[in-house]
């Protein structure tokens, strides 16, 4: 059945039925006062600090039909979100999303989409709280997400000179899965983490609650690379850092698959959504023994240039970085 011999209202009917239906505690929230079905969503304020975010995944720019499922298309549109509210110590609450979509595109496959994005929610407790629906010739999913937090963030211009500098999981797997995506490579057991990263990320969201309970000061998701987002961090307050590439964690299947390119996915591959903090080295030894993620301290914020990332090997020599993250436009 295609979207054009229902409408847009069928569409929306049955999207709001499939919610209703699989994820009813989306309308349970004490917050929400009007969910979908009306001309806005409401819901009660409260004397925390509100969280807003908004991010999009655009056919042909970053994903192509065909080399995915809908149900992790659906669950990577809410994931990139919720990463972003995890990487300032929050929790989620209300999604909203926006959907551009073919004519002529399936309506199975978007209700598919909706049940991707749906098991991810439950698992965080985010109410569905409405969206729009509009034809476009490119399919794209945006998704604009509410969320709260206490009476502190953890901010990127937060960063003090003497932080210590740690990651919460490894990266370089999703740039990997991605590249064995284009290529065609046929999917294997082996490389399933590679897959599984790019494509159905896990925000970090209890791990950022616990970390800007510790007293870090400083955090980012790690979206456009290591490195990259390493220098917004820097940029934003005013230091610069230093990577020890021999504490750097490499997983072993990146290194299985990618050998000498392995440095360099870890280093510059973005769409990990693992977060990248900072915290004084009391503070992070509390968060490394209590966190049941783990965390790898991987250097040192320092007074020197700002913005500046220096990468070094155990030797000292310095490494250089050919490709240090993405940038939509360059």
């Amino acid at each position: 059945m295609k979207i054009s011999e229902i409408g847009e209202f069928g569409l929306i009917e049955r999207l709001a039925a499939i919610a209703a239906k699989e994820h009813p505690q989306s309308t349970a929230r004490k917050e929400l006062y009007i969910g979908i079905g009306d001309d806005t969503a409401a819901w009660h304020n409260t004397n925390k600090l509100t969280l807003s975010t908004t991010d999009c995944l655009v056919q042909d720019v970053h994903f192509r039909l065909g080399q995915t499922t809908w149900h992790a298309l659906g669950w990577k549109a809410l994931a990139v979100n919720l990463s972003d509210i995890a990487a300032m110590g929050g929790a989620p609450e209300c999604a909203f999303v926006t959907l551009g979509l073919p004519p002529d595109s399936e309506v199975c496959h978007i209700e598919e989409l909706y049940r991707g994005l749906l098991d991810l929610a439950r698992r965080h407790g985010v109410a569905l709280a409405g969206g729009d629906i509009s034809t476009s010739a490119t399919l794209f999913i945006n998704i604009a997400l509410t969320g709260s937090a206490g009476t502190t963030l953890l901010k990127r211009s937060n960063a003090q000179a003497g932080d210590l500098i740690a990651l919460t999981g490894f990266t370089g797997l999703a740039a990997a899965g991605l590249r064995l995506i284009e290529r065609g490579s046929p999917p294997c057991p082996e490389d399933e983490p590679l897959r599984q990263a790019f494509w159905q990320p896990n925000p970090r969201l209890e791990e950022g609650c616990a970390i800007l309970a510790a007293g870090a000061h400083a955090a980012i998701d790690i979206s456009d690379g290591l490195v990259a987002d390493l220098k917004h961090i820097c940029c934003a307050s005013g230091v610069s850092a230093k990577i020890n590439l021999s504490d750097l964690p490499l997983h072993h299947v990146l290194e299985k698959f990618f050998g000498s390119e392995t440095l360099d996915l870890a280093l510059g591959g973005g769409e990990d959504y693992e977060l990248l903090f900072t915290a004084k080295p009391n503070v992070m030894s509390c968060i490394t023994e209590t966190l049941k993620t783990p965390v790898f301290v991987i250097g040192t914020i320092e007074e020197r240039v700002p913005g500046s990332v220096k990468l070094l090997h155990a030797s000292g020599a310095e490494y250089k970085l050919q490709t240090p993250g993405w940038d939509h436009f360059v």
